[in-house]
């Protein structure tokens, strides 16, 4: 018995305890059996182990593998001289499956090949990495289910924490378990936000008690209380204090930490061995698990005996059999930070002189590095070189700490300088603001020529942007912009375009400068004719003419930006998505039909390319095409689909704010108000975004209208007014004629119209013909009114924007109504109220109704319906399928597996109750399904 309680936390130390349950871990091994009983049913499951050290997370790894074990399974362990190797443990967790890479699709199959260094080509997006993982896994799992096993994940590389925790948080139906254990830490718990959490603790009391009589029954009572309370139920920290009690040894006296205390009592055990043991020991603490060979190697090179090695068997230190493996990775960390410094540098030059420098050379860089004391360029150069490696790999992480490293090694102060802002650069694409911003801060007094201060000024506008910090990025660039003059047009341009962005968002909030001046900066640095114009720089161009000079002039330049989003071949980002911007010039103009083409091909360009992070906002701008067509269940798709990848790629979603627009159409009144709230309480001017409240502000005007509530869709309209933002500033001229009407506010209705009878001939689309002639009929007097409504509806019918077209017939027919034609006024409400209730504007629909009723007819209310009750996930795979795209082509589409999408695909199935994707087809435009399919 006692043997087996012991087993449970100690692996290694007697014979494993096999998948029994484990003293006081009921509920863990539940989830863990309920974990694997999912994935052996062919669907998936994600789950983090987190606790201290001791606490038993590898003993429940290996209950989970032993549960398993009809299961294939994959495994690694973090290993602490790893973490600087960019996809080094991701790579040791595929090996035994890089055989199947080649039925990845390309672009995934090129990334994952990049990410491990098989393949030349552009450094690998680590998201698309993530993409080529999951679906690697997900075809490996198609032959028998797949657990993946990680131990002590805060020790991986951050590359391959991040592509784990990506596939993590897509795995829904593809027969694939993920189990990870970490230590309570941010760096292994942040890493892994988003993915179901267990955190262990201490055993409870009485387990504790049954775990040390097991183990040492001769302690007295007041000694195992002392150990109980002071472990807080650690099972290795009792068990291991125990042990040495009954030894002779003492309690270590005071409330030291667990993980501080178990290292402490680990190298006091290996002190006690013999000196070449212990330097054994120490090259083994070094040395990856899967990689024995090195360290007979090294110690070769040292001259340390292989029979060295049977003390720290034989006393259960250290484990030879299928590879190396300490008892418990507290003991190798022990083993390193107690050894003297000069002694860990001579480990880690024998191991720099047996790594083969063309296997294997930046592992040896890195030895070198950790090898050497003061500065000395040679090596500094090597990981220079290293770095390059891992940044062509799209290592971020690992070329900034490269750099790093041989910044601190390099003798001349300028160079020292450059690396140390080339690390802070890497740190910042990897993700981590806070160090990149201390390093630029460390780089900037070095950097002498103009080039590298004015890049030193870029990168700081960038880290402000990461940290959503946006009000003085203008002032940033522009100040950067004028650092290098006119001798670099290209580069002064991409800075301003960068800086008029950056204003165009903050808006009133911008500090050290303004809009406008911005913009009139950018229009004293014009192309040269020679030059070839790209979209940014066309983008640049439209927008600074719009903000300095005015709508006329900038509608022929925003046209031309417009046709190069459509057409041009260069779609690369360039600071703000492209999306925005194209979002922005095509509604300013009132271009529906541009509007779509280019949301659209940036949708299809940012999927194919794997951006997520730029499709993430494509998707929130895609959601605002169909919701003008009236599709709000499309919308939803595109906005659920926006927020699965956010929480993907780790990062806040912010629904709520960014579905605003939708939810104040669909009439969904308090959720609108509380998503207002946030934004206009403080949000917008903690983040220096007045765009973004420009947005919230007109969905609230829509809603106050769509509820009668005109007083309150002025006051909210005006403000919009005022700001007068590219694309907002346009859409919201016929709501404000609407309110300022309606609220007897004729002098601000005027206005607005005055503007957008200027603006919409410019624009010459039906949609602003459309909006110009709706707006002038509610100023109309009767006799000119009506034929004004008829040009409404005209205009409006030729165009995709079904929204605004159930409104011209809605103010149509209420405008019959109040002239006493009830027969006609029926007529055009039906058709309003019958509009709004097919897309799901409820509030609209009432308010169709309530006139109908007013007419004398009996109109029946509707409640929003769903398509068919599928889930947003379903109706993208239902539309897809329906189009004639394959599970495969699907998947790719939807950043999922073939296999998710055959799970969603028999779900809208059953639920239509059809059998065939003919049969879909036809449901979904509404056809029968009998016959012949």
């Amino acid at each position: 018995m006692g043997g087996s309680l012991v087993s449970a936390y100690i692996p290694g130390r007697f014979d494993a305890a096999g998948s029994a349950p484990l003293l006081g871990r009921r509920e863990e091994c539940l989830a863990l059996d309920r974990l694997v009983e999912t994935v052996g049913e062919g669907l998936s499951g994600a789950l983090v182990l987190v606790g201290e050290a001791g606490i038993g997370k590898t003993r429940l790894l290996e209950y989970a593998a032993a549960a398993a074990s009809e299961l294939q399974i994959a495994r690694v362990a973090g290993v602490e001289s790893e973490t600087q190797l960019g996809f080094a443990a991701l790579h040791r967790l595929l090996l035994p499956f890089l055989d199947r890479v080649d039925r990845l699709p390309a672009p995934q199959r090129d990334a994952l090949g990049s990410a491990f260094g098989l393949v030349a080509g552009p450094p690998a997006d680590r998201f698309l990495v993530g993409l080529a993982t999951l679906t690697l896994l997900a075809d490996v799992a198609g032959v028998r289910p797949l657990m993946c096993l990680v131990d002590d994940a805060q020790w991986l590389d951050r590359e391959s924490l991040e592509v784990l925790a990506f596939a993590g948080r897509r795995l829904h139906a593809d027969g694939v378990g993920l189990l990870l254990t970490v230590r309570d830490e941010p760096a292994g718990t942040l890493a892994l936000g988003g993915l179901p959490t267990f955190h262990l603790a201490g055993l409870a009391e009485t387990d504790a008690l049954r775990l040390l009589t097991a183990v040492a029954g001769r302690l007295g009572p007041q000694v195992v209380e002392r150990i109980i309370t002071e472990t807080r139920g650690n099972p290795l920290a009792m068990v291991e204090l125990a042990d040495e009690h009954l030894a002779g040894g003492s309690l270590l006296p005071g409330p030291l930490p667990v993980g501080r205390r178990m290292e402490e009592h680990f190298l006091r055990q290996v002190r006690a061995m013999p000196a070449e043991t212990q330097s054994l020991l120490l090259v083994a603490s070094v040395v990856p698990p899967d990689d024995p060979a090195l360290l007979w190697r090294a110690t070769a090179l040292l001259g340390l005996s292989p029979e060295a090695a049977d003390i720290a068997v034989s006393e259960g230190i250290l484990s030879l059999q299928s590879g190396l493996a300490f008892r418990h990775p507290l003991i190798r960390s022990a083993v390193y930070t107690g050894a003297r410094a000069a002694d860990r540098r001579r480990v880690h030059e024998a191991l720099a002189a047996v790594i083969d420098p063309d296997r294997d050379p930046d592992r040896r860089a890195w030895h070198l590095a950790s090898a050497t004391v003061g500065i000395d360029e040679d090596v500094a150069a090597e990981l220079e070189r290293a770095s390059e490696r891992a940044r062509s790999r799209g290592g971020y992480s690992a070329q900034g700490a490269f750099l790093l490293r041989a910044a601190e090694l390099t003798p001349d102060p300028e160079r020292r300088a450059g690396r140390l802002f080339a690390s802070a650069g890497a740190h910042l694409v990897a993700g981590d603001p806070v160090v990149a911003q201390s390093l630029l801060e460390r780089a900037v007094p070095g950097l002498n020529a103009p080039e590298m201060r004015a890049g030193a000024q870029q990168l700081r506008a960038a880290i402000e942007m990461f940290f959503a910090r946006v009000t003085a990025v203008p002032s940033i660039l522009l100040e950067a912009a004028a650092t290098i003059g006119p001798l670099d047009e290209r580069t002064v341009r991409g800075m301003l375009f960068q800086a008029l962005e950056a204003a165009m968002v903050a808006r009133r909030y911008t500090i050290g400068t303004t809009l406008v001046e911005v913009a009139r900066t950018a229009l004293k640095a014009p192309l040269s004719p020679s030059a070839r114009a790209t979209i940014p720089d066309l983008l640049l161009d439209a927008f600074a003419t719009r903000i300095a000079v005015g709508y006329l002039p900038a509608v022929p330049l925003m046209r031309a930006a417009i046709t190069a989003l459509r057409t041009d071949e260069d779609l690369v980002e360039a600071g703000m998505p492209l999306a925005v911007l194209g979002w922005m010039a095509t509604v300013d103009l009132w271009d529906d039909e541009g509007l779509r083409a280019v949301i659209e091909r940036l949708d299809t360009f940012d999927r194919d390319q794997g951006a997520l992070h730029a499709l993430r906002s494509t998707l929130l701008d895609l959601a605002s095409v169909e919701l003008l067509a009236g599709r709000f269940g499309d919308a939803e798709a595109h906005h659920t689909e926006s927020t699965e990848i956010a929480t993907a790629v780790g990062m806040a979603a912010d629904q709520p704010i960014y579905q605003v627009e939708l939810l104040a159409w669909q009439g969904r009144e308090a959720e609108t108000r509380a998503a207002v709230d946030t934004v206009m309480g403080g949000w917008a001017e903690q983040r220096g975004s007045a765009s973004t409240a420009n947005h919230v502000l007109l969905a609230l005007t829509v809603l106050e209208l769509s509820l009668g509530r005109y007083h309150e869709a002025l006051a909210c309209a005006l403000r919009v007014y005022d700001d007068d933002e590219p694309g907002t500033g346009s859409l919201i001229l016929p709501n404000l004629v609407e309110a300022g009407v309606r609220a007897g506010d004729r002098s601000a209705a005027s206005a607005a119209l005055a503007r957008l009878s200027e603006r919409a001939p410019a624009s010459g689309t039906s949609w602003a013909l459309g909006m110009l002639a709706r707006s002038r009929a509610l100023m109309a007097d009767d006799d000119h009114a009506e034929a004004l409504y008829d040009e409404s509806v005209e205009h409006l019918g030729r165009t995709t924007v079904a929204t605004e077209l159930a409104r011209a017939h809605l103010l149509y027919g209420e405008w019959l109504r109040r002239r006493g034609r009830r027969s006609d006024a029926r007529d055009r409400l039906r058709i309003a109220h019958d509009l709004f209730a097919t897309m799901g504007a409820t509030a609209f629909a009432e308010r169709a109704r309530t006139e109908l009723l007013a007419t004398g007819e009996r109109a029946r209310k509707r409640t929003e319906q769903t398509d068919h009750h599928l889930t947003p996930q379903e109706t993208q795979v239902a539309g897809l399928a329906a189009g004639g795209a394959t599970n495969a082509e699907i998947a790719t589409r939807l950043f999922i597996t073939a296999s998710t999408v055959e799970y969603h695909l028999n779900k809208v199935f059953r639920k239509l109750d059809i059998t065939s994707r003919r049969q879909l087809a036809r449901t979904l435009h509404g056809e029968p399904t009998s016959g012949n399919t």
